[in-house]
């Protein structure tokens, strides 16, 4: 007799869910699961009847990998909008993009409502060229809704061979309409600690990313600060704005740096091995002096991390907009098949117990991103130095430097009006230590 159609997919059903509870059982074997566990049978049998009628149904042939790889993303985007699937290829860009060097448009994003959210473009990229923002809503790329995508899939496409064009259409809070924003890719090569001088006595420090070698960039960028002091550094800004976060080590050396001793963060998960505790070392590279940190909204993961540290230990004001607001740990899991699981695993806790999933870090200062302009007036008051003939206090070219200086910190509150205040901070602090203060 001639199997019926019905038949061989009973058949199909049989043989797949057989080879899955085979599997199934090796696999927590080799886990120890306790004895108490039990496989979920008839979801395995739902799971093999569906994968049955595509393979029997569906309008085009489909192969057993393909199925079963979309399966698997599925079953995991389904999780979070940050576990995923890494094929092969997505496994060894990450590994390289942990380096501060990788191919692509420079743009840390996650998923959200089935969009891909940008959570920080990256500093010098072509991303943050192009006018990418915190926030945006990428709908489509090119040609492709993104709606549908899983996150590794839509991360694939944005990446492609330097010089070429992508089209993403942007959706954007205060916006009428999607914005259409050609982005060229390039190789990017993020160099994670910046630094500049303030004047003569204050240090800024920029991290755009925290990357395995993030914290000895800082102390060493600090020194350099400390030899161009001429009297030492009185305090420091670290700017973490639109800082995406990376390797959780990193952001704990970055903590360290500040901090003599106390907890600087510390993880809960299921798994005993995802429950860590991380502290400081007796050593502060500022000898105490003052910091401000300033955040937004594209301050995320490892950046809050940071700000949580210092914030609970009350080593520095946190200054800017509340920050992104992701507390949870991915840990890569690496499989057989050179492929891995991204998987959360924990939530971050700050010293003092707060996790910070969903909720963000709420600075001390609440100061927005603005643009600050000049009054300009006609009338000019005399003053004495505009008399004719006036006599000269004999410290003219100490005058002239510390002007050129005053104009450049002026300069500030037009081009970055947050960082202009973080200075003025670090300068109040300093002016309170003063005898009778």
């Amino acid at each position: 007799m001639k199997p019926t159609f019905k038949t061989i997919s009973v058949l199909s059903v049989g043989l797949v869910l057989g080879v899955m509870l085979a599997i199934a059982q090796g696999v927590f074997a080799e886990r120890n699961v306790p004895s108490t566990f039990s496989l979920p049978v008839n979801e395995l049998r739902t799971f093999t009847e569906v994968f049955a009628k595509i393979k029997n149904d569906y309008v085009e042939d489909v192969d057993d990998k393909t199925l079963l790889e979309n399966a698997i993303r599925g079953m995991l985007s389904g999780l979070d909008p940050h576990s995923t699937y890494l094929d092969p290829e997505g496994y060894k860009e990450l590994q390289v993009g942990t380096t501060g060097r990788f191919g692509g448009l420079g743009v840390e994003v996650g998923m959200e409502d089935g969009f891909i959210k940008v959570i920080s473009p990256i500093d010098d990229t072509p991303a943050k060229k192009a006018g990418m923002q915190a926030g945006d809503l990428i709908v489509r790329l090119d040609e492709t809704p993104v709606k549908g995508l899983s996150l590794s899939q839509a991360v694939k496409i944005m990446r492609g061979k330097p010089g070429s064009d992508i089209i993403l259409t942007v959706v954007r809070e205060g916006q009428d309409k999607p914005l259409k924003i050609t982005i060229t890719r390039d190789i990017i090569r993020v160099k994670s600690v910046k630094k500049k001088m303030l004047g003569d006595d204050y240090g800024y420090i920029r991290i755009t990313s925290f990357q395995s070698k993030t914290g000895e960039s800082l102390l060493e960028e600090i020194e350099k600060l400390q030899e161009s002091a001429k009297g030492g550094l009185k305090g420091l800004v670290l700017d973490l704005r639109n800082n995406p976060g990376g390797v959780l080590s990193a952001a704990v050396d970055v903590s360290d740096a500040f901090l003599t001793k106390g907890l600087i963060v510390y993880t809960e998960g299921r798994d005993t091995e995802s429950r860590l505790k991380f502290s400081a070392t007796p050593s502060d590279v500022l000898s105490g002096n003052p910091i401000v940190v300033l955040v937004n909204g594209g301050s995320a993961s490892a950046s809050e991390i940071v700000a949580g540290a210092l914030q609970d230990h009350n080593r520095a004001i946190i200054m800017g907009e509340k920050t992104f607001g992701k507390g949870s740990v991915q840990t890569i899991l690496p499989m057989n098949t050179n492929s891995a699981l991204k998987l959360t695993t924990a939530r971050y806790y700050t010293p003092s117990g707060r996790s910070i999933q969903a909720e963000g870090i709420v600075p001390h200062i609440k100061l927005e991103s603005l643009r600050v302009q000049k009054i300009k007036t006609e009338f000019k008051r005399l003053k004495e130095a505009d008399l004719s003939g006036h006599l000269d206090n004999g410290e003219q070219e100490k005058k002239k430097a510390k002007k050129e200086e005053k104009d450049s910190l002026e300069d500030l509150a037009d081009t970055d009006y947050q960082l202009y205040e973080a200075l003025n901070t670090l300068k109040a602090i300093n002016i309170s230590r003063l005898p009778n203060h």
